[in-house]
């Protein structure tokens, strides 16, 4: 293992940066924590009724082939640059390359904004999981008072705890990734198998005790928005409209997967994994997703009247399908597992973003948050940081279906930025390429990528998800004035050309001070902030 090792730490030398994190991870962690973060256990079920809502059964099955193909376009245009560029920044180190520092920061807190969103829509999810199949499902629990729901009185209790709920599942996610990457490994790689045999089960469990078999079901639209679709799409829509907006089913599903990149710095033969985990995570989450869609479509007694259930439409098929008790109590659990261990894995992406950037000075109080521990060789703070923020979106807004469609927002459009800035520096500034390269397809695929995002930007402000619209812009405001007021004349920005040579002496001391403190305070969680 030390020579693939050893080129690691070069290309991370090359780019500027000292190993200060552990480089423990193999090339299926490296997936396995992008799989476990695009995680068709999640967003393929607590989005599922969006999508019904909008388009029928065609919105889900051909709506999740359109959005597939367009995450699998996206995909290979990042596997090239994460190819070229292995970082635990990723997106923002790549858009610094191409397109200049302030594109880089903008594209950073765009993708930071996107992770926080990521975390809190799932631990959301995590939350109405258990409610819905645990509490409900497997005890019997009453949870009428635990739905948050505007139209009930009790829905302020019901945020209340809902608050609790995700903080309780936070705060859990957060001591796990605390300690060390190797814990966190461990359950992401469980949760790449978990993922795959509860798809599978769940899957056959629907297509045999529940099945129609009237396949016309997967390819018949109707627009459901407004009051035939129980109003979860409050709004009619045109027909056009309804399925732009219901690509969010498989593009809120389909995400997350910089978290290869973001995870390159603690990964071996980074060069080559980081663009394997990156498509291969999206390729199989598209098809084992498609397959267990189409069987939720499928074995409904009435699509139609299953529409208007709105919110607990999924909730209300699982918890009546006639399969054993027994069976459907293990689905469940399960379910909640990897929804769970999602979120934890989507933490540890944001922290090693926070964690990059902060190393380059671009957030305020960045000598704390670049922090690492000598101990469990992991940003602790960034970890915290990420775990608080995540926490805090949800209070902005408990609605699981505003924070998914941030979550989708964001997060595609920091892929599209450095796409779009590699664009035009290929062949001018991009000259360093990776094992994985597109050749020809390199600039279509780019283009096609943009395009799409565009498209997903108007579906994602529409309602009921247009509450985004004021963010947004405050948020872009917010930017513009942070970025020429202040961090213009700040930030300097990743290290690229003469600085890096510049910075080997840095490189060394850093090294050299993650080695001497994990010796001599191995039994004390200690922290470095080399400079």
């Amino acid at each position: 293992m030390n020579q693939p090792i050893d080129e690691d730490v070069k290309t991370l030398h090359s780019m500027g940066y000292a190993q200060e994190l552990a480089r423990r991870m193999s090339g299926f962690a490296n997936f396995a924590i992008s799989f476990s973060i695009i995680c068709i256990l999640a967003g393929g079920i607590t989005s599922f009724p969006q999508a019904l809502s909008t388009g029928f059964g065609f919105q889900v099955f051909v709506g999740w082939i359109v959005g597939g193909c367009f995450a699998l376009v996206v995909a290979l245009c990042l596997g090239q640059i994460g190819s070229a560029y292995p970082t635990a920044g990723g997106l923002y180190h790549w858009s610094s390359i191409f397109g200049g520092r302030g594109w880089g920061w903008a594209t950073a807190w765009f993708n930071l904004i996107g992770l926080l969103f990521v975390v809190a829509s799932v631990n959301v999810g995590v939350w109405y999981l258990f409610r819905d199949l645990v509490l409900a499902g497997v005890f019997h629990v009453d949870v009428g008072s635990l739905t948050v729901d505007p139209a009930q009185d009790g829905n302020a209790h019901a945020i209340r705890v809902q608050i609790a709920a995700v903080s309780l599942i936070t705060l859990v996610q957060a001591l796990t990734n605390h300690f060390g990457i190797r814990l966190t490994t461990m359950l992401t790689n469980f949760s790449g198998y978990l993922i795959f045999v509860v798809a599978i089960v769940l899957t056959a469990t629907f297509l045999i005790w529940g099945a129609t078999w009237d396949f016309s079901r997967l390819v018949t639209f109707a627009n459901m928005t407004g009051e035939a679709g129980g109003g979860l799409i409050a709004q009619p829509r045109s027909a056009f409209v309804a399925f732009l907006i219901g690509l969010l089913y498989p593009l809120y599903t389909i995400t997350g997967f910089d978290a290869s990149a973001h995870t390159a710095e603690e990964t071996h033969n980074a060069r080559v994994a980081v663009p394997r985990g990156i498509l291969h995570s999206v390729f199989w989450s598209v098809l084992f997703g498609l397959v267990m869609a189409a069987s939720f479509v499928l074995a409904s007694p009435d699509l139609a009247a299953m529409a208007k259930e709105g919110g607990s439409a999924w909730f209300n098929l699982f918890n009546t399908l006639p399969a054993p008790t027994w069976l459907k109590n293990v689905l469940a659990i399960a379910i909640v597992v990897a929804n769970f261990i999602c979120a934890l894995a989507g933490l540890t992406s944001t922290s090693r973003m926070i964690f990059a950037f902060a190393r380059d000075g671009g957030l305020p109080g960045s000598r704390i948050w670049r922090r690492v521990s000598a101990r469990w060789r992991t940003p602790v703070a960034a970890i915290w940081l990420g775990a608080g923020c995540s926490v805090a979106a949800t209070l902005y807004s408990p609605a699981f279906s505003a924070l998914a469609a941030g979550c989708a927002l964001f997060i595609y459009v920091s892929y599209a930025m450095p796409i779009a800035a590699g664009f035009f520096a290929e062949g001018k500034r991009w000259t360093q390429f990776g094992p994985f390269r597109l050749g020809i397809w390199s600039k279509p695929l780019a283009v096609l990528s943009c395009m799409g995002v565009g498209v997903l930007i108007y579906a994602g402000i529409q309602p009921p998800s247009d509450v985004l619209i004021d963010y947004i812009c405050g948020i872009v405001l917010f930017l513009t004035l942070l970025w020429f007021g202040v961090e213009r004349r700040r930030f300097k920005g990743p290290p690229i050309g003469a600085e890096i040579t510049r910075r080997a002496h840095a490189i060394e001391a850093a090294e050299e001070a993650v080695g001497q403190a994990a010796a001599t305070d191995a039994h004390t969680p200690s922290m470095i902030n080399p400079k």
